[in-house]
């Protein structure tokens, strides 16, 4: 909706949070005002899903802290928050949308919860400092192509993907995970 707005610094209205930071119509964070400069922001508890590109181009914005209740993540919801080095996916969320995570190049590690059954193309492509992906679900989420590119196409040069050591065998020969077969190692996430 607002997507790319880098001076918009507040809402005002009948969707708008108390804090005037975002737009909020039936539970989806729809909107988030990009350029009030923040550079830490916790999404309020009623939110179930982070719209698409809801935070985009929020080059301010360091640390994110998203609720529980949040189940899926949007298609470029974070795309190019430049400056986002923390990021936390709740054991709730199901599904990271195309591109949610793209170009966000400060983010070092992330842990994609058990839940999750689908990451979409490019969701942490360009993550140039990403160089530890732990995905907790035994069976491989759905994958794809956005762009032409794969989920984590241009992360850190030496990028691990941990995986339950119970299902490497598999993620290495899962549809989009393959094309990611030598960085696939098993871990023990007891």
């Amino acid at each position: 909706m607002f997507g790319g707005c880098t001076s918009l610094s507040s809402f005002n209205g009948k969707f708008a949070t108390d804090d005037g930071k975002c737009l909020i119509i039936d539970n989806i964070l729809n909107a988030f005002a990009v350029g009030c400069g923040l550079t830490e922001y916790t999404i309020p508890d009623s939110v179930t899903s982070i719209g698409d590109q809801a935070f985009d181009t929020c080059i301010s914005l360091e640390s994110i802290n998203i609720p529980d209740s949040v189940t899926s993540i949007g298609m470029e919801a974070f795309r190019k928050c430049s400056s986002l080095a923390s990021i936390t996916i709740p054991d709730g969320v199901t599904s990271i949308g195309h591109g949610a995570f793209y170009g966000c190049s400060m983010i070092e590690s992330v842990i994609i919860p058990d839940n999750v059954t689908n990451v979409g193309g490019q969701a942490f492509q360009n993550c140039s400092s990403l160089a530890s992906v732990y995905c907790k679900a035994t069976t491989p989420p759905t994958g794809g192509y956005y762009g032409g590119s794969l989920m984590f196409d241009g992360n850190a040069w030496e990028r691990m993907i941990y995986v339950p050591t119970e299902s490497v065998e598999s993620y290495k020969t899962a549809d989009w995970w393959s094309d990611y077969a030598d960085s696939i190692v098993g871990y023990d996430f007891e």
